[in-house]
């Protein structure tokens, strides 16, 4: 009876392991994400004065994951955070996807689109940086997107960004918001510019980005068969965001 008992427990015990090890590192944004008691309250002068160089209108469009293994030294903790994966896809692909169809709309209407790897180059400025991932779960059942403001934001706007995403996000793939926003998501690496080198400039204007669960077959009919619907939420809201800055 003892032994049965053991059994059981051990068993219990390795499920909880491997739940966690999924949920915490396997999918979604990348682990470790910065706490908002760890954000520096400032003052920041030397961006005071800082202003917009004269450029067109600029996106940078992170792909989560991709070339995961080339981070730099200082992010070295996250090489093995390959990102969810489903229906026979690994995240960094369904990622790739969506950028790329994306940055097709965006440059159709004169934006120039910078498609990023994992790694950020040093304070790298955008008018808008998003990080494009993919959610995952060991319970299949679970559905949604989710956008995400960096806890720091200096330029002000990455709120009203964020709410654009999520209303065009609705309209276009008739998926449910998931208001179960991480730490992981507001903390993300490249959000971190006090932190890290390789992050973006703090007066670029960011969001991260779950674009539904690569776990759920319902939303892989979206995010995987048809990357160009949510690609055109996106960009929808974004050259939204540029015609209220007057850079369109």
């Amino acid at each position: 009876m003892k032994k049965i008992i053991l059994g059981v427990f051990l068993v219990i015990v390795l499920t909880l392991l491997f739940h966690f090890r999924f949920t915490d590192t396997n999918v979604g944004a990348p682990p470790n994400g910065v706490s908002e008691s760890e954000v520096p309250l400032g003052p920041f002068d030397r961006y005071k004065n800082w202003s917009r160089p004269n450029v067109p209108a600029k996106v940078g469009l992170q792909v989560g994951h991709w070339n995961n293994s080339e981070l730099p030294d200082e992010l070295s903790k996250l090489h093995g955070n390959t990102g969810a994966e489903g229906g026979g896809k690994s995240e960094w692909e369904v990622n790739f996807a969506i950028a790329e169809s994306t940055a097709t709309f965006l440059e159709d209407q004169g934006v120039e689109v910078d498609i990023l790897p994992a790694t950020v180059p040093e304070e790298y400025w955008a008018d808008v940086f998003l990080a494009i991932h993919a959610d995952g779960s060991t319970d299949t059942t679970k559905s949604g997107y989710k956008f995400a403001s960096p806890w720091k934001d200096l330029t002000n706007d990455s709120e009203l960004l964020v709410s654009l995403l999520e209303s065009k996000y609705e309209e276009y793939t008739h998926l449910e918001n998931d208001p179960n926003i991480t730490k992981n998501m507001r903390g993300y690496y490249a959000f971190s510019w006090w932190r890290y080198d390789h992050a973006i400039h703090p007066l670029t204007t960011a969001a991260i980005a779950e674009t539904g669960f690569l776990t759920n077959a319902s939303d892989r009919k979206i995010i995987v068969d048809n990357p160009e619907v949510p690609a055109q939420a996106i960009s929808e809201a974004i050259l939204i965001y540029l015609r209220n800055e007057g850079l369109l």
